[in-house]
């Protein structure tokens, strides 16, 4: 199994980017909540929701195609761009990957 980096920036401006560690096979949400960081996932990771969001900035030829179930979740995303994804659907194929984690604090639950 091959180990790459995922550099974590996030928008509240009270965390610091963060590098990690991430396995081929293993996704950004994944990832977040292995090593405590807070990026919600209402649906359990499913890409049953909108709610762990994220912007990838570079690094996206490193993860499979968006799906057409993906996209339509991104359209009810908080804020979507065209660099959005669902980060239980970034999984990892080889290389390293930057993501931008939005705002958590407009999110209630888990």
């Amino acid at each position: 199994m091959n180990i790459y980096k995922v550099k974590l920036n996030f928008e509240e401006k009270d965390h610091e980017s963060l590098e990690l560690a991430i396995a081929e096979g293993e996704s950004v949400l994944d990832v977040c909540l292995d090593n405590g960081i807070n990026l919600q996932h209402n649906c359990g990771g499913v890409c049953g929701c909108s709610t762990c969001h994220i912007y990838v900035t570079k690094g996206d030829i490193h993860l499979p195609e968006i799906s057409d179930k993906e996209e339509d979740f991104i359209d009810r995303a908080v804020n979507p761009h065209i660099s959005s994804r669902l980060g239980c659907q970034c999984v990892m194929i080889d290389g390293d990957i930057e993501v931008t984690i939005p705002d958590q604090s407009q999110f209630l639950g888990h």
